[in-house]
Formats: structure tokens, sequence, C-alpha cells
């Protein structure tokens, strides 16, 4: 029997343009790119040169610290650019093909060390992230929990659910029982009717961030200093069901096409990191505005500057919104138009059948200022910790009280909300992306 947990604070962004169950299959699709900066953690080496052909699951880049972890080819085809930013730093790997299904020999044995091998030469490995630094699993330490999320409660998200084979989740969340002396958690809307023989099913109901994984953690079993749990979400559990029990290594992935500036939104099939461009033209609004194209929702996704760029890890929306960069409004920011959004009073948005939904934009709508201690940041954030104060010994890289106000309980996406709502304009998760690799250095 399930237990439910309500989360009380948080916001719901009502954000337009949320994907309908329409789903379209990417045919079109032949470029293909990994970005290391999406797998924090380790220094990535690259396998292959330019010219090179590869088949799906085939290694791509493989890391300095532990040659095993690699990140792998979603596609059969040819290694058609490394590219290289400043000093060298490889920006993407990219491959021309067809998006296909690796092949893998099973061991024999499915015993820790067996299973942990199989993840790391396959790319799946490389998809966990571990707390306390939110990053890739770092060995040889093992988790005290694995933490499993099933759902996502970000603006215009889609249900993982409806894309997530149930018999392959189930057989994901034995096998990683394996890799924990502890138990597995698997997280799941209010509702959804799901049951587990190899994990403790949690049903989560309220408002965004109740489908953060850092939320859920918090709400079941807080991280403390010297604990290591590792996470991940339903669609790679189920990724490594279906490799233990068939052999095949999945790439494919259901990609919401959301936001505001999409004509028609929908769900799309396509395969993990996936050219952008193909993915969302003819499918844009012809309206003269200038777009801003996210891989991911609004609050964590990175801003896709050049249509030449890929899907994202997670790889599990798009989102398209007004650039604002050319609006022109009456009376600024003074104006009482009824479609302008404020999570206070400030317009009339509040009143009932106003509020349904808005078409957002880029802007800040502000100008950075020194922080201000209002408690805003704390009306949005669910963990028993104070944000605020967290930020402010972060900025001050003060190790001490970071780790007695929670650093090692938090990532990045905890504080996004707060980063909406803040009216100080602070890069919240910057902030503490910057504390996390700095509490690493200093202390391991």
């Amino acid at each position: 029997m399930s237990k439910v947990i309500k989360i009380k604070k948080g916001l719901d962004i009502p954000l337009t343009g949320r994907a309908t169950d329409q789903k379209e299959k990417d045919t079109v699709t032949r470029r293909f790119g990994l970005i290391p900066d999406d797998f924090p953690g380790y220094k990535w080496k690259v396998s292959v040169k330019a010219g090179d052909s590869v088949k799906a699951g085939d290694p791509l880049l493989y890391a300095k610290e532990d040659e095993s972890v690699r990140i792998v080819s979603p596609a059969s085809g040819t290694v058609t650019d490394i590219h290289r930013g400043e000093r060298r730093k490889i920006e993407y790997v990219e491959v021309e093909g067809t998006a296909g299904v690796g092949e893998v020999t099973l061991p024999a044995n499915a015993n820790r060390e067996a299973v942990l091998t199989l993840l790391k030469e396959c790319g799946l490995f490389a998809m966990m992230r571990q707390r306390p630094f939110d990053m890739v699993p770092f060995m040889p330490q093992t988790p005290r929990d694995i933490f499993v999320t099933a759902f996502d409660t970000a603006p215009l998200a889609a249900s993982m659910l409806d894309f997530v084979d149930r018999h392959h989740l189930e057989k994901g969340l034995e096998i990683l029982g394996i890799l924990t002396d502890g138990k597995v958690y698997l997280s799941v809307p209010t509702g959804s009717g799901i049951e587990s023989r190899a994990a403790e099913v949690y049903e989560f109901e309220g408002p965004h961030p109740a489908g953060n994984v850092g939320t859920q953690i918090a709400a079941i079993a807080p991280v403390d200093k010297g604990d290591v749990v590792w996470t991940l979400d339903a669609l790679t559990a189920a990724r490594i069901g279906r490799l233990f029990a068939t052999g095949k290594l999945d790439f494919i992935t259901a990609v919401a096409l959301t936001g505001p500036e999409v004509e028609k939104p929908h769900m799309v099939e396509t395969a993990i990191g996936a050219c952008i461009e193909s993915l969302v033209k003819g499918q844009l609004k012809n309206d003269g505005l200038h777009k801003r194209i996210i891989s991911g929702n609004v609050l964590t996704g990175e801003r896709i500057k050049d249509m030449n760029g890929f899907l994202r890890y997670p790889y599990r929306q798009i989102t398209v919104i007004e650039e604002g960069d050319d609006a022109d409004e009456f009376m600024g920011w003074a104006s009482m138009n009824p479609r302008k959004y404020s999570v206070h009073h400030t317009f009339p948005t509040f009143l009932k059948g106003l509020g349904k939904g808005f078409h957002f934009d880029a802007r800040v709508r502000g100008g950075h200022r020194a922080m201000i201690m209002s408690n805003e940041y704390d009306k949005v954030f669910p963990m028993d910790i104070y944000p605020e104060y967290l930020i402010k010994a972060i900025m001050a890289k003060d190790i001490d009280r970071m780790e007695k106000l929670g650093i090692y309980e938090v990532a990045p996406e905890d504080f996004a909300l707060a980063e909406f709502v803040d009216t100080s304009k602070l890069e919240l998760q910057k902030i503490v992306r910057d504390g996390l690799l700095y509490l690493r250095q200093e202390t391991i």
C-alpha cells in the first residue's frame, strides 16, 4: 500500500501551450548530439574521431577518472563533428545517422559488480545522479538509498507514466535494488494506482516542486552529511529494466513540444540528443515575434542559441516562448493589463477567472539588486531548509554554515521556483551549482 505525502508550499505557473496526447513519430532527424556538460562530475574524453562509423550503443566519450563510465551513441551512423570551444573544451559530439536500439550481452550473474559494469558501459549510469553535489554518481561509495521519480510538475511537463512500460519499470526497480544496501523509493502522482514489489511507493500531491526528486527525498528520507543517495527518473529506470529483460538498449524518448509559441503543442517520439531544428521546423507560430527555444522547461531548461543545437538531458521537453526583446508595452511595468502575471496581488490576475493561462516571455522584468530578506523564497520552497540563509552562506563560501543549512540535500533545480519569484533577480541556480562545485573541491 503506497503512502500519500501532501506538498503545501510551491507554485504552479499558469503558462499556456500544454502538449496534447497526440503523438507524432519523428522520421526526419538524422543528426544527434551529446553534450558533456549535461553529465557533471567527471572530465570527459573523446573515444572517437570525426569520420568514424558507430552503432547505437557504441561509446562516444569516457570519463577520465573512470574509463568504464561512458556516454554512448543514440544512433547508428557516422561521427560528423567533435565540436570544441575555448581551451579545447568539448562542446558536443555529433553523429549523423539513424536512431536505433543497441544490443548488449547480459552478464551471467546479475550481482552488484556485474550490474554496475554493464550500466557504465552502456551509458545508463551517466543518466543517474547523486546527492550530494547533484552529479553523475562517483564510485565506489554504495548509495544509502535510490530514489526514482515517475512524474514531473514543472510548467507544461508531460506525464511520464503515459510513456513508461510498467513491466520494464518494475524490472528496472528490481535491478536498482541490487545496487544499494538500503531501499529503492518510487514517487508517483496521487491516483496513479502503481504498486511495486521491488520498491516502496509514495504518492505525492501538491503544486510544483512536488515532482522534483529533491522535494521527494526531503519528505521521505533526507540526506545528512556523509550520506550518498542516487536519483533517476522512471524513464531511465524502465530503460534499465528493458536492458536486463531483453538485452536491448533503448534510446527512444517521448518529447513534449510545448509553449505559447508552438502552433499545435503535441508529443514527438524521437531519440535522445535529437537536433532541435528538425523537431521544431514548421511547428512554430508565424506571428513575427522573436522566439526563445528552451530544451527543457522554462524554470530549469537550457536556452538553445543555435537552431543546430540538440535536445538536452533529461530529454523530455522543448518549450518555446516569446523572447520579449521586441515588446512595446503601454506604461511598461505600471500597466494594469490583465494578461500580466504576478505571484503577488500586484495585477488583477488573482481575481477568479482571469488567471487561467499566460503568454510569458523571457524578460527578467527588473534589475539586479542586493538580496532582500523577505521570506519570499520560503513560500515556494517545501524543503525543511532556510533557503535565503543557505544562499548567503554559499555566496560567502562559508562551508561550515553551508553544511549546517543543508547544502548536501539540494540541487540547483530545487531553487528554480525561488529564482522565479525573487525580487532581487539573483541567478540562484547558478549560485547553488557554483557552491556545490566549490564544496566538492574543498571536501573531497
